[in-house]
């Protein structure tokens, strides 16, 4: 397993994309909301530095219904918003989840079918459609859907590539299911997010990213190694 950095180009997936969306318009609130926020507590501060003699606040209906209506116009919105980003199957799905999404084995032509299989303390991707097994770097295609079945072999795993905006639990005896479709080719660190024992820190892998030629040639390289076994090769290179 590779254990250095990889260099990484300007993430950029369908989840990725989402995601950051909302984080931009939540901060869009955010920021004007605090700023007049401080802003009235500075001027309260300095405005009545030098009361010795408060005196109770007078009620004023109008101001109260008024913050009341735009505190709910505010909740209002992050609450649409934020639905709007989870409910989309890039950034939450699992196989059995009511989106309707595939099952293993059931993904559509055009796309990437990969089952991702977390262990202690290693990764293993299958291509069950290309007849290739790596529990090295993964290679995925820009521009195609990809559908990564994820499951454990014994205890729980979390699939983490934050640069792609994508994590994932890998959970023994279940499969979730990760689909995002991936746009800027480059190499992306992954590793696991769920503390899963004494090897956890160096439970590490990366996902690259490239054009569809390259990622033909790849598989024609892992299906052209020995004996057509590219886990064996990388068992036999771990152990050295």
């Amino acid at each position: 397993m590779l254990a250095t950095v990889p260099a990484t180009a300007l993430a950029s997936s369908a989840t990725d994309q989402l995601i950051s969306r909302l984080n931009r318009q939540l901060l869009y609130i955010a920021v004007p909301i605090a700023v007049l926020v401080e802003a009235i507590l500075i001027y309260t501060i300095w405005r009545f530095r030098d009361n010795d003699d408060p005196k109770p606040t007078r009620e004023n209906r109008q101001l109260e219904i008024t913050w009341t209506v735009a505190t709910a116009l505010v909740l209002l919105f992050v609450g649409t918003a934020s639905f709007h980003v989870l409910a989309d199957p890039a950034v939450s799905t699992i196989s059995d989840s009511p989106h309707g999404e595939p099952e293993p084995g059931e993904v559509p032509e055009d796309a990437v079918e990969v089952n991702v299989t977390a262990e202690q303390w290693a990764f293993t991707a299958d291509y069950p459609n290309e007849g290739v097994t790596t529990n090295e770097t993964m290679v995925l295609p820009a521009n195609r859907t990809v559908y990564m079945y994820v499951t454990s072999e014994d205890v729980i795993h979390s699939v983490h590539v934050p640069d792609l905006g994508l994590k994932q639990d890998a959970v023994p005896g279940e499969t979730n299911l990760v689909r995002t479709e991936l746009s800027e080719t480059g190499e992306y660190r992954l590793y696991c997010a769920e503390l899963c024992g004494a090897g956890h820190p160096e439970m590490l892998s990366s996902i690259r990213v490239v054009d569809e030629s390259e990622y033909d040639a790849w598989l024609d390289d892992q299906r052209s190694g020995s004996d057509g076994s590219t886990s064996n090769e990388s068992t036999a290179s771990n152990e050295s």
